[in-house]
């Protein structure tokens, strides 16, 4: 039977009611993986001429749907088009150093170089989307990701201790350009989507990267008018959060998301977060990762329906990996993963 998408299913999951089929989700699938299941290339369509992005996202989104997916996961990150940026991922050194360089800063151009840099993926988007689809997703990167990619995690705990009021402040300045560019973006773009979405990782494997305190001071309150723009456009909002944030999982619900993603078996199994949260957000996630690129198909199929069955009646959630699928993810663990839930959901016959 050719599959039907309909975004409605995930839209639900996102607002914690268990929909009529359970959806699948990944935050990211990178474009190797995609062209490996596909059989053929498209990735180097996405930066040519018009007629070339528009047969990218044709693949982009055919790929979800293809794979049994109601929605398709597209973001574009701010990070990148912050002006020397690159210190989160250490591909340069933070570019704030002080009060001058923070003072120094193209705060107010930031809106401006999002739209210029990604209005035409997005609307490419929208013209590929097929049937049934929307997408999940938006603007990618939160507000701590965004102060780290340009200050470095090493030095803004330095500017924490020596220089508290410009550590303060440049929390307040990605804050303001960021919502910004949220409110630009649901005007233009909110259509495309069902459900709003943005990564910011806030742990490791034992705490979080900053201390709660902080978190709940400095980066919650940048959240809620985030969370209330999607609320009053009508859309829920879904975390992307790493690691080990269960000192401030009661800020971040009380802030607003509707859901959360991300699940590590060292931090806490899938199972375990629709436990502790399934009665008041939805959750997305399921399978490590690391099971993924480590077990053979046969144990990943054993995994995925174990935590599956595990996890029903705690709420509404979304199976996929606990984080994503790089390009390191043996192809046949990923659809070992997807055919187990398309085969749980019924997907190729009886469900079961």
């Amino acid at each position: 039977m050719e599959f039907q998408p309909d975004y409605r299913n995930i839209e639900k999951a996102a607002r914690n009611v268990e929909p009529p089929r359970l959806p699948l989700y990944e935050h990211i699938i990178c474009v190797q993986v995609m062209e490996s299941v596909l059989g053929r290339s498209f990735g180097d369509l996405e930066r040519g001429d018009p007629a070339d992005r528009r047969e990218f996202f044709r693949n982009y989104c055919g790929f979800f749907r293809l794979m049994g997916y109601d929605t398709v996961s597209f973001e574009r990150c701010i990070g990148p088009i912050m002006p020397g940026s690159g210190a989160l991922g250490n591909t340069g050194p933070g570019v704030i150093r002080d009060r001058a360089s923070f003072e120094a800063y193209p705060w107010s151009s930031l809106p401006d170089r999002f739209f210029d840099a990604y209005a035409e993926d997005f609307r490419a988007l929208r013209d590929a989307m097929p049937a049934g689809m929307k997408a999940i997703g938006g603007p990618g990167n939160g507000i701590f990701e965004c102060v780290q990619d340009i200050t470095g995690f090493e030095h803004l705990c330095y500017l924490a201790a020596d220089d508290p009021e410009t550590y303060q402040a440049l929390f307040a300045a990605v804050a303001a350009a960021n919502l910004a560019i949220w409110r630009r973006f649901v005007s233009e773009f909110g259509d495309i989507y069902c459900v709003l979405r943005f990564g910011d990782d806030l742990g490791f494997k034992s705490s979080t990267l900053i201390a709660p305190d902080d978190i709940r001071r400095l980066v919650v309150p940048a959240y809620r008018p985030i969370i209330d723009l999607a609320h009053s456009n009508g859309k829920p909002f879904l975390l992307h959060s790493c690691g080990s944030i269960f000192d401030v999982m009661d800020d971040l619900i009380a802030a607003g998301i509707d859901a959360k993603h991300s699940n590590e078996d060292q931090i806490a199994p899938f199972p375990e977060w629709v436990a502790r949260y399934g009665d008041r957000i939805g959750n997305f996630g399921g399978a490590d990762t690391d099971c993924l690129v480590r077990m053979d198909p046969a144990a990943i199929r054993a995994y995925v329906r174990d935590v599956i069955e595990r996890s029903v009646g705690h709420g509404g959630f979304a199976f996929g990996s606990g984080n994503s699928i790089p390009e390191y993810v043996p192809v046949e663990g990923y659809l070992a993963m997807v055919e187990t839930v398309r085969d749980w959901r019924g997907d190729y016959g009886k469900r079961g």
